[in-house]
């Protein structure tokens, strides 16, 4: 009977590594989603435009002049929406950002932990330790050198 690594089991049932990658994709979807709607109401927008300005041509400039103020407050709104989203998009991927940052720093860590415990295992001091001999040391031969001055 073999044991299994989890990236084995994962990938034999299909199920994603790391559930933060699925929540990953899904924003991801939801944000390609959004995009593909405000580009279709975007492209709504332009063609109502090109509409009202061949309607322009035939009534009066005042009727155009109108057209041309309701289609400046809609793309203020439209350009509030998108940049809202953006922002959003961006907020984001900060998060993402710092959850995979703080993620390499925990497995750093555990990594540190991991190899010091080995060291240890097989009789090798850590740093401290050493550093806390050569302490010693010194203070060993500064007695022996005042014992031999003594001595003379």
């Amino acid at each position: 009977m073999s044991k299994k690594t989890e990236s084995e089991t994962g990938a034999a049932t299909g199920a994603p590594e790391n559930p933060d990658q699925s929540e990953q994709q899904q924003q991801q979807e939801r944000d390609h989603v959004l995009a593909s709607r405000i580009k279709d109401s975007a492209r709504q927008i332009w063609l109502a435009g090109l509409g009202a300005y061949t309607k322009a041509e035939e009534d009066t400039g005042k009727f155009f002049e109108r057209l041309v103020k309701e289609g400046e407050d809609l793309e203020d709104k439209t350009r509030g929406a998108v940049e809202r989203q953006v922002k959003a998009v961006e907020d984001r991927v900060g998060e993402v950002k710092d959850r995979a940052t703080g993620t390499w720093d925990r497995l750093e860590s555990v990594f540190d932990q991991r190899v010091s415990k080995a060291l240890g295992r097989l009789g090798i001091p850590s740093y401290s330790k050493m550093r806390d001999l050569e302490e010693r040391v010194e203070a060993l031969e500064a007695e022996l050198a005042a014992l031999k001055k003594r001595q003379r």
